[in-house]
């Protein structure tokens, strides 16, 4: 009887690890075609704000060549230096943020463009060890299924930008007046600057840290070279990372 159990719940272990598989990269190929305009974060934003906000969401969905290249060196410049060569995880990135963490200084993450576009779409916004492990699985799965164009453009599109805001269309339009294809240097390195925490640091009202932090972008950006998705390159070495 206890053999014929644990055969039962073997197979059934093997029945749900294959529609997880099939589930997963079922979801992954349809993401590389269709725009992404429904993520966890959304919908638990959405949730949390209703009382006050009600279903007002600010997202709108750009394909990446209508958004200026200045915000695409923006986000690489300030959050993923080796985003054009890596495979999704940057382990020098990885290992430089473990050391300073080890020696007691301001917590800093390794997580590249290519993690956050997964940790956006495909997973619930938690701080687990569960979540950073889902959420490496589809990196492997868009680093492999998707190019870089297709990741920056989802990242571009689905990142939280403000409250209630999502990708750099949204605060393009509310804030700047114009689209996102028309962002210049300045305007995009203020929207990269409150990427890491874009509820508390305003795009409309930014704070004199945003200011200085845009600057550094700004710099950053001056520093790197042509950003070409058919031709990547090794860039300098990344300055600073979020979780």
């Amino acid at each position: 009887m206890k053999n014929t159990q644990m055969r039962y719940l073997g197979r059934l272990l093997v029945y749900l690890a294959i529609f997880f598989f099939t589930l997963s990269v079922s979801s992954v190929l349809i993401a590389r075609v269709i725009p992404v305009t429904v993520t966890p974060l959304k919908v638990l934003r959405l949730v949390e704000n209703f009382p006050d906000k009600g279903l007002s969401v600010q997202s709108n969905w750009v394909p990446l060549h209508r958004i200026n290249l200045s915000m695409v060196r923006a986000v690489i410049a300030t959050e993923d230096n080796n985003f054009l060569t890596h495979r999704g995880f940057d382990w020098d990135a990885i290992n430089k943020a473990l050391d300073e963490n080890r020696e007691g200084g301001r917590i800093r993450g390794g997580s590249t463009i290519s993690q956050q576009t997964a940790k956006n779409v495909f997973c619930l916004p938690s701080r687990t060890w569960t979540r950073k492990a889902v959420e490496a699985y589809y990196t492997f799965l868009i680093e492999t299924f998707w190019d870089k164009r297709r990741i920056m453009e989802v990242y571009l599109n689905v990142i939280e930008t403000g409250e209630n805001m999502y990708g750099v269309e949204a605060p393009a339009r509310q804030v700047y007046g114009k689209t996102a294809e028309h962002l210049n240097r300045h305007e995009a390195s203020m929207i990269a600057s409150v990427l890491p925490n874009p509820i508390r640091m305003k795009i409309a009202a930014p704070s004199s840290y945003v200011v200085r932090r845009a600057a550094q972008v700004r710099s950053l950006m001056s520093k790197l070279p042509p950003v070409d998705f058919n031709d990547p390159q090794p860039v300098v070495p990344a300055r600073d990372r979020r979780k």
